[in-house]
């Protein structure tokens, strides 16, 4: 909805602009985006309530749908931190935090199958916000927190296992040796790649899910406008929003799928690499 009592038909761009504009307090630095932390933070406490009570209920002897499918994720997480993350201390962390990255990405990029008028107009309906952005991951906030804290822990782990001195000594010394002339060409690389680690975790994500969002904005527009402009009727054109809503929305599920998956294996891979020396 674009706007109150206006159809979309009556100013596409405005309807697409209403849908990705945030419900947001403050301003500037210090605004916040109420939508945002409400959606991440439900869909973090509804991961841990399912896996707390699989825990729970957990038999040894011929599991449940649910134990069965949360004992493959689990099996699948570990295997893939074992055999990238070699420092058996560092397995019993990094193991429960991709796990937790997983499920929680790609609950928050799943938000994105639900209708996309729906939880907007309720809002709107109810006077409760203006705007409504459904989608967490949608939001740089969200995929830059996250990036931020996998870039902590990549310094974390690389000073630990290095030591202080180690971890600045590789700052200044690779990847082209240690002559003095080479430290202040080792020591920006070196930072361009570590930043550029989290900007580019945080881009994907963002990028793909604001690109998938925007496909079904577009696709809720078709029989608002387009074939009603055509003269072909809101039949036909509802009869377009649901087969290609549904097929988008049946390769959507491979996009967030597999974007959750790239944000978990890279988290691991890049802590793996701050156990690594040079």
């Amino acid at each position: 909805m674009a706007a109150a009592g206006q159809t979309p038909s009556d100013n596409p761009s405005a309807y697409i602009v209403h849908h990705l504009t945030n419900h947001t307090i403050g301003e500037g630095f210090w605004s916040l985006n109420l939508d945002t932390l409400f959606f991440s933070i439900l869909t973090g406490v509804f991961f841990l309530w399912v896996f707390m009570k699989v825990a729970r209920q957990a038999t040894s002897g011929v599991p449940g749908r649910l134990q069965a499918f949360v004992e493959m994720i689990v099996e699948f997480v570990d295997d893939s931190v074992k055999g990238i993350v070699h420092h058996k201390e560092s397995q019993k962390f990094v193991a429960p935090l991709a796990l937790t990255i997983f499920m929680w990405v790609w609950l928050m990029n799943a938000l994105d199958f639900l209708p996309v008028d729906l939880l907007p107009a309720a809002a709107h309906a109810s006077g409760v916000a203006e705007y409504l952005k459904v989608v967490p991951t949608a939001d740089l906030n969200t995929t830059f927190g996250l990036a931020i804290g996998v870039l902590f822990l990549m310094i974390y782990y690389s000073v630990k296992i290095k030591g202080l001195g180690g971890f600045v000594h590789e700052l200044f010394t690779a990847p082209f040796g240690s002559n003095p002339l080479l430290w202040i060409p080792n020591l920006l690389l070196n930072v361009i790649e570590l930043l550029a680690k989290p900007v580019s975790l945080a881009m994907r994500l963002f990028g793909n899910m604001y690109a998938g969002e925007l496909v079904f904005l577009l696709i809720a527009l078709l029989g608002a406008g387009w074939f009603v402009s055509m003269g072909l009727g809101s039949t036909i054109g509802f009869l377009a929003q649901v087969l290609f809503g549904a097929g988008w929305a049946i390769f959507h599920i491979l996009i967030v799928t597999l974007q959750a998956f790239i944000f978990m294996m890279l988290t691991i891979v890049y802590i793996g690499m701050a156990h690594e020396h040079h």
